[in-house]
């Protein structure tokens, strides 16, 4: 496949590098300044790029190196939004993340300032002195700020409620893809949890305790999101990755993708959906069946990046050949299941274990469709 999503496909974060994560401590404590912390990760990038190329991708992230956090960073910067200190993090099974949460101050807006359109033109130019591979960039979707936004988290005198957010983030949204489009950005991703969520009873049940009305909330994110694609170049690539949890290899959703399956494939504007498949909590691959036929693809997940291990390559083959059963062969890919590093902190395995598991996606691919 020459465009992306590619047969090998990666999400987008990896490790940071130790000598990044000492540059970051080091920046927090004041030891150095927001120059220096600037060059030492324009170091690391450079030496990934390099990395992501010799594992045999035809794409290549910044492995969110500049980021901590996978949402809270792109929406601190969104005008109008704040990120604030709460009394309780977001919980994982057997751990909880840092107390942050997302505050809707004023009018939602995307300002041509935001500091995500300066990393997205440093890939690109690296990789334009480089390895000459496609630039991928994620940003978190928008039904993410929705579903973890808390009701008193609005400002009155900004919105009515929840549903007065919407059009204002569309907005926000549409003026966002407009933006990298000019940067040169051809490929971009959303990241998002809400549609993993929407598939766990259990979620659903605190979501509806942050006052969140849940009926039909499947068709209302649909709706969101095609205001947002309507219209969006032909050659801009936007795909999403549906996340059940990544935070130092713990998880949140279980549940399968039947009960948003329709919507999220059949209904929205994306051009690919990488999909979680490595674990039972995913269910079968059954809800494929609602993939049109066409130019979509769905990317498999079924390399974890949780832990080391990995995975028995037969085994791999056998479930993607499962997977066409559901949705064709030509419509189908292959990648990790998430991230390495969603938060800065990473995943529970080593560097050389995570470049075993790209090297295998691209093994595996170039086996299955040669």
């Amino acid at each position: 496949m020459s465009t992306p999503p590619f047969r090998a496909d990666v999400v987008g974060s990896f490790l940071r590098p130790a000598e990044l994560a000492a540059a970051r401590r080091r920046f927090a404590a004041g030891d150095i300044d927001a120059e220096a912390l600037r060059i030492a990760e324009d170091t690391a990038i450079t030496e990934l790029v390099a990395r992501e190329a010799d594992a045999g991708l035809a794409l290549a992230t910044d492995g969110e190196f500049r980021r901590a956090w996978w949402h809270f960073d792109f929406f601190g910067f969104l005008d109008g939004v704040e990120i604030v200190e709460l009394d309780h993090g977001i919980q994982f099974q057997g751990v909880q993340t840092k107390p942050h949460g997302i505050e809707v101050t004023g009018k939602i807006g995307f300002s041509d300032t935001h500091p995500f359109l300066d990393h997205f033109r440093s890939l690109k130019d690296v990789l334009e002195r480089t390895t000459g591979a496609v630039p991928k960039f994620s940003i978190p979707a928008p039904t993410v700020l929705d579903f973890r936004l808390e009701p008193d988290h609005i400002a009155a005198s900004a919105y009515d409620g929840r549903e007065d957010i919407v059009d204002d983030l569309v907005a926000a949204y549409r003026g966002a893809l407009a933006a990298f489009y000019a940067a040169g950005a051809r490929y971009l991703q959303f990241d998002d949890t809400a549609w993993a969520y929407l598939c766990s009873e259990v979620e659903l049940e605190k979501a509806r305790e942050r006052g969140i009305r849940t009926d039909g909330i499947a068709e209302r994110y649909a709706g969101i999101l095609n205001r947002i694609l309507d219209g969006k170049p032909d050659d801009l690539v936007v795909t999403t990755h549906v996340c059940r949890g990544n935070f130092r290899s713990t998880w949140i959703s279980s549940g399968g993708y039947e009960p948003v399956a329709e919507q999220l494939l059949g209904n929205t504007g994306y051009d690919g959906y990488f999909l979680e498949y490595d674990s039972e909590r995913a269910g079968g691959f059954e809800p494929l069946r609602f993939l049109p036929e066409g130019d979509k693809t769905v990317v498999l997940g079924l390399i974890t990046s949780k832990t080391g291990d990995l995975e028995d390559v037969d085994a791999v083959t056998q479930r993607i050949d499962e997977a066409s059963a559901f949705a064709p062969l030509d419509q189908l890919a292959l990648s990790p299941q998430c991230g390495f590093a969603s938060t800065e902190e990473g995943n529970l395995l080593t560097e050389e274990e995570q470049w075993a598991k790209v090297r295998e996606v691209v093994d595996i691919a170039a086996d299955v469709w040669r």
